[in-house]
């Protein structure tokens, strides 16, 4: 439509142009460009306003229709940018999100562990600890048992010496259970002052 109106417009402003060749032709002589030559000023006010007539009539119409729907289309692809935009910032705030939580999970993942492995460290110590003093209190068991079973020994060997000294000296022998209950009985009354 827009070519086939062009088209006709270029017709016209041609058969225009043909007609305004005459009042040219009559004027005759040389032309002074610069002088004001009222035929010609109103032919060419007349091909002005019919052109712009014809044009007005047959091409603005289509290139006003054409810029319009340019201007639309502009405005669509802004408006899909501005839309895409607006996406685009929620999924990075989204992301942003994500990511924080993520790191905020990896931290309580992290502070948990060492709370864990001071937990264990500490469980351990105090296990250690107890098994020490277990170990500790078993070994003075066992030197108190062989401190006493020592000092029972060197009573009996005691015993043993002062009856047999004491039965040299008396030269007699007297019953060797008899005699050790008295050393017994010596020794220890020995070990407690307050029964002297």
């Amino acid at each position: 439509m827009f070519a086939s109106s062009a088209r006709r417009a270029g017709v016209l402003a041609a058969a225009l142009m043909f007609t305004a060749s005459p009042a040219f032709a009559s004027e005759g002589g040389s032309t002074d460009l610069l002088s004001p030559n009222p035929g010609v000023m109103v032919w060419t006010l007349v091909i002005f306003v019919m052109l712009l007539f014809v044009l007005s009539k047959f091409a603005f119409k289509p290139l006003f229709a054409a810029v319009e729907a340019r201007e639309q289309a502009l405005a669509d692809a802004i408006e899909g940018a501005k839309r895409d935009r607006a996406e685009t910032e929620a999924a990075l705030a989204q992301q942003r999100a994500q990511l924080e939580a993520a790191r905020n999970e990896a931290q309580q993942i992290i502070a948990d562990s060492r709370a864990t492995a001071e937990k264990m460290r500490s469980d351990l110590l105090a296990q250690t600890k107890q098994q020490q003093e277990e170990m500790i209190e078993q070994a003075r068991r066992a030197i108190e048992g062989e401190k006493a079973a020592a000092i029972a020994d060197l009573r009996k060997e005691a015993v043993d010496l002062a009856i047999a000294g004491a039965s040299r000296v008396i030269e007699q022998n007297l019953d060797s259970a008899t005699n050790r209950k008295i050393v017994e009985s010596f020794l220890a009354s020995l070990d407690n002052p307050a029964a002297r």
